[in-house]
C-alpha cells in the first residue's frame, strides 16, 4: 500500500488552516471524491495465505437509536465518560471543547481562540487532555468544568488519543500507520507499534478509542473503522459504516469522525464531522 492517500489528506488539511470557512467544506467535499479505495484493503498480500487473511473479522453497524447532533460541528475526538460524552471540535477560529447528555445541548462548552485547532481528546477522571493538530501543545482540562489547567509541548501532530488505564498509557495517533503510546501526565512518548492489515500498513489513522487492549480507530475520509489490537498492532477486525449518514443528510465535507464506546456495554456512539445525528449501534458481522 502506497502512502499516497495519507500524504494527500495531510496537504488538504494543511490548506484547511489558511482556509475561510465558507471554503473549509468544499476542500473537504473535493478530498472524499478524490480518494481512492479505503485505506484498508481486503486485497491478500502476495504470500498470505487465505486463513491469514479471513482472521481480520467483516463487520457492520446495526444502528439502535438516532439522536440529534450539531451538524455545524467539525468533529475531531469524541468519548463517553459515565453518562457524559465529550467532544473535541476543530477548524482554527471554531475549536471547541463540549460535555454533555448525548443527544442534546452540552451543557458545559468552552471555545478555543485562534489559531488553535481541536483534535482528539480522552478523559482520565477529574481531567481529560485535548490534543491540537499542529500547535504544538496539548491541552489539560477540568473535566467537569472544562477549563484548562495547563499546557504541555507535543511535539507531534495531534489527531485522535484514547485511554488504556489497565496499561497507564494514552494511545495517540497522528494520520501515520503507527499509534504512539505516550505517559498519562506527561505525554512524553514511550514507544509505538506499526498497524497492518494482511501485513500491509494502514494508514490514515485518525480518531481513536479504547477498549481494553483494542484500540477502534476512524480511517480518514472513509466509511470505515479498525479494531487493533494494540500489543501486536495487528487489525483483527474491519467496520463498514458505509450509508450510515443518508446522502440526502450530507452536506458538503460531513464524513465520518468520532467513535465512543458507550461504558458498560457492547455500543458505541459514532458521528461525524457536520454530521446531524450521533447514532448508537453495535458492530455486527456483515454476515450472519
Amino acid at each position: 500500500m502506497t502512502r499516497r492517500p495519507f500524504l494527500r489528506s495531510r496537504a488538504l488539511i494543511t490548506r484547511l488552516l489558511h482556509m475561510r470557512p465558507a471554503a473549509v467544506a468544499a476542500a473537504l467535499t473535493g478530498a472524499l471524491l478524490t480518494s481512492c479505495t479505503p485505506a484498508v484493503s481486503t486485497i491478500r498480500a502476495p504470500g498470505v495465505p487465505a486463513r491469514a487473511a479471513a482472521e481480520v473479522e467483516q463487520l457492520r453497524v446495526k444502528v439502535l437509536e438516532t439522536l440529534p447532533h450539531d451538524a455545524k460541528a467539525f468533529t475531531q475526538g469524541l468519548e463517553m465518560s459515565g453518562s457524559t460524552l465529550y467532544e473535541s471540535t476543530g477548524i482554527a477560529g471554531q475549536s471547541s471543547v463540549r460535555a454533555g447528555t448525548p443527544g442534546k445541548e452540552p451543557a458545559v462548552r468552552v471555545s478555543m481562540p485562534a489559531p488553535l485547532f481541536g483534535e482528539g481528546l480522552t478523559v482520565l477522571g477529574r481531567t481529560l487532555w485535548q490534543l491540537t493538530w499542529q500547535n504544538g501543545i496539548a491541552i489539560e482540562r477540568d473535566s467537569s468544568t472544562l477549563s484548562e489547567l495547563r499546557r504541555v509541548p507535543y511535539r507531534d501532530d495531534g489527531w485522535g488519543v484514547c485511554h488504556q488505564p489497565e496499561r497507564g498509557r494514552l494511545v495517540t495517533s497522528n494520520g501515520s500507520s503507527r499509534l504512539a503510546f505516550r505517559d498519562p501526565k506527561t505525554l512524553a512518548k514511550q514507544g509505538d507499534v506499526a498497524v497492518t492489515a494482511h501485513g500491509r500498513p494502514v494508514t490514515a489513522l485518525n480518531e481513536l478509542e479504547c477498549v481494553g487492549d483494542i484500540v477502534y480507530a476512524n480511517i480518514l475520509f472513509t466509511d470505515r473503522i479498525v479494531r487493533i489490537d494494540a500489543t501486536t498492532g495487528a487489525v483483527t477486525g474491519e467496520v463498514d459504516a458505509t450509508g450510515l449518514l443518508p446522502s440526502s443528510e450530507k452536506r458538503p465535507g460531513a464524513a465520518l469522525n468520532g467513535v465512543a464506546a458507550v461504558p458498560g456495554t457492547d455500543q458505541f456512539l459514532l458521528t461525524g464531522k457536520l454530521w446531524p445525528t450521533l447514532f448508537r449501534v453495535k458492530f455486527v458481522p456483515s454476515r450472519p
